[in-house]
């Protein structure tokens, strides 16, 4: 795991300058590569690739990065982990290989293939930029799912791309004019969605996509062509001819055999290896196959809360005890958490409010001690109908849209702004789902001067299931720009690497191939993987209501953070900052301090952007 930068300028380059700059944005990134680190420049093209380096597999020089192909071509910054990269040696013509590092395999397959060809071929998560010196063409690259983040877009001149925004804003060209509809975006779900970024001019690059700049030595403010090397979209659109035709136990007998490899192939590395395990179906199953295929008794992590409502820590036990791993655990309190947020706006660069992100940075820091590479349960719930709030979701559109279309626009427009309100203007389940995981329901002019664009995620007809287009919407958005985000920035800020095994695309195809009558089998979501578990763990010890990675987050702010919330939700501040209307903010936080209401999920989303707004400022 490694983070990459870089810019071209389309004038006045100078190469002096140029490495100066690009080795300050390299810096920034040293959390995310402690080992070593580069630079290269082209004069002539007015291009600068940077690198930060954690050694994971070849620890030696022959892994040094940015690397130059054999023949010269192309020049390479990478991020990530490339699993079958020795299968892909075995099909590349013999030549003299400098090491073993999956950077040298995947750059010879990028002369011998092409890049897309190559991305097609690979299974990893990673982020890239290539430089082609023959045809003077960047190239970004993202994998499919979202694992890895890559951020680029225009400054004064300048196109300039990195692996976190923190890189970016050490260049003379970076401007940091907040955009208002990235504002907006964020209030309603608690993170910034791809493409954008909270600043205006620079983009996220999807999951899936190539980014390329052709002639980039003659351009002039030219905006780079994105393509899909690969999307869920046309995984879906393809089910008809994949459907997976076996039934219910055939299927868990396919997916462990498919998870198991991919556990394998995750678990290699020249580094020790760990995983997080909190006691539930998803890290349960991975810890359960990767102790299978371990030699040695795998090292597991957990994270606990004095909070007896919140807290998973005895399941993990247990499950570590019956599984034999060698097991660590931390607790939580408010005073922990008072630590750490201070830290979270130069963690994660954005305003992110999942507030799982404090137990995952401590789970991180405290696995770091151990190991430097953690493997996750992530993606279960996305790919195999795990979420509560699917059926529940599905059966409350179900009794709304028995009422007549008429009744509910009417109701739409008479009610006062609430939940309610907002609900009622749903045409569809789509729009209904859309709606109803909003952070603030019913207060439309929160944000100050800007709007959230229309609900634009298009659901494929394909897709006849309820669940299903929930899980879709998901994967597309709340999976990589929530989850992933959550488990990247937290773990690389204490240079920790963290993998997948769940969204190796081979088992997100299959996920997709299953019909929903499995996935959600009799009722029970996320069936087959309960199953797989079942056969490693008793039921026992895992079957219970589902918690998540749930922070007492309602309480602390009655409590130990009560101050921390009040200074920055002051009513003055607010109205001097000029970004949000405070009287809802006040009427919610005032609820909340009564005990009466639970309001903390829209109040943590309000606190994190003030914390994060106050950072920005002091650092600009």
């Amino acid at each position: 795991m490694c983070g990459l930068t870089g810019f071209i300028e389309t004038k006045d380059f100078s190469s002096d300058e140029a490495r100066n700059v690009i080795v300050r944005m390299a810096q920034a990134l040293v959390h995310r590569g402690p080992d070593d680190w580069g630079v290269w420049l082209d004069d002539e093209h007015g291009l600068a690739l940077g690198h930060r380096r954690l050694a994971i597999v070849d620890l030696s020089d022959a892994g040094h990065q940015p690397m130059v192909s054999g023949s010269g071509r192309f020049v390479l910054v990478f991020n990530g982990e490339i699993y079958n990269h020795r299968e892909l040696r075995q099909c590349l013509p013999d030549r003299s290989w400098r090491g073993h590092s999956d950077t040298e395999t995947l750059l010879a397959g990028i002369e011998y293939w092409g890049l897309e060809r190559t991305l097609k071929a690979a299974v990893g998560m990673f982020a890239l930029a290539l430089w082609d010196k023959e045809e003077n063409t960047l190239s970004l690259a993202r994998d499919r799912m979202g694992e890895k983040p890559l951020y680029y877009g225009w400054m004064h001149g300048t196109f300039l791309f990195a692996s976190e925004l923190k890189a970016l804003r050490r260049h003379p060209a970076f401007t940091g004019e907040i955009n208002g509809q990235a504002l907006a975006h964020y209030v309603r779900c608690g993170d910034v969605p791809a493409p954008f970024s909270i600043f205006q001019g620079i983009s996220k690059l999807p999951p899936g996509t190539i980014a390329i700049l052709r002639n980039a030595d003659r351009l002039a403010r030219q905006e780079p062509v994105l393509t899909n090397y690969w999307s869920l979209r046309t995984v879906v659109a393809q089910r008809a001819q994949s459907t997976f035709q076996g039934c219910a136990g055939e299927a868990v007998e396919q997916l462990e055999d498919l998870l198991t490899q991919s556990v394998a192939g995750q678990c290699l590395a020249d580094v020790p290896v760990g995983a997080f395990l909190s006691g539930g179906i998803d890290s349960s199953s991975v810890v359960a196959l990767l102790q299978s295929v371990s030699k040695k008794a795998v090292r597991t992590f957990s994270i606990g809360f004095d909070e007896s409502g919140y807290d998973e820590s005895q399941h993990a036990r247990n499950v570590a005890a019956h599984l034999k791993t060698e097991h660590t655990e931390f607790r939580v309190t408010a005073a922990d958490a008072l630590k750490i947020i201070p830290e979270l706006p130069v963690i994660y660069d954005e305003p992110f409010a999942d507030a799982s992100q404090i137990p995952t940075l401590l789970v991180s820091r405290l696995a770091r001690q151990y190991v430097t590479v953690a493997i996750t349960g992530d993606g279960g719930d996305e790919l195999f109908c795990g979420y509560g709030r699917y059926p529940h979701t599905r059966d409350r559109w179900q009794r709304l849209a028995r009422l007549p279309s008429v009744m509910r626009g009417v109701g739409s427009r008479v009610l006062p702004a609430s939940p309610l309100q907002e609900c009622l203007r749903a045409n569809s389940l789509d729009e209904f789902y859309h709606f109803t995981n909003r952070q603030w329901k019913g207060f439309p002019d929160l944000v100050c001067g800007s709007q959230e664009a229309p609900h634009a995620l298009k659901i494929p007809d394909e897709l006849t299931a309820a669940n299903e287009r929930m899980m879709f919407a998901d994967a597309l958005d709340y999976l990589p720009n929530d989850i992933l985000v959550k488990v990247d920035r937290a773990a690389m800020s204490c240079s920790l690497e963290t993998r997948v095994p769940l969204l190796d695309h081979r088992i997100v195809e299959f996920a997709w191939s299953l019909p929903d009558a499995i996935k959600y089998h009799q009722g029970i979501g996320k069936w087959p993987l309960k199953q797989l578990l079942y056969r490693h763990v008793p039921r026992s010890l895992v079957e219970r209501t589902k918690m998540g990675f749930g922070v007492p987050i309602d309480h602390w702010l009655r409590g130990k953070l009560r101050d921390w919330a009040e200074d920055l939700l002051n009513e003055k501040r607010l109205q001097r900052e000029g970004f949000f209307n405070p009287a809802p903010i006040r009427q919610e936080w005032n609820r909340h301090l009564s005990g009466k209401y639970d309001r903390h999920y829209g109040l943590w989303t309000i606190l994190i952007f003030q914390c994060w707004l106050r950072d920005w400022k002091e650092t600009s």
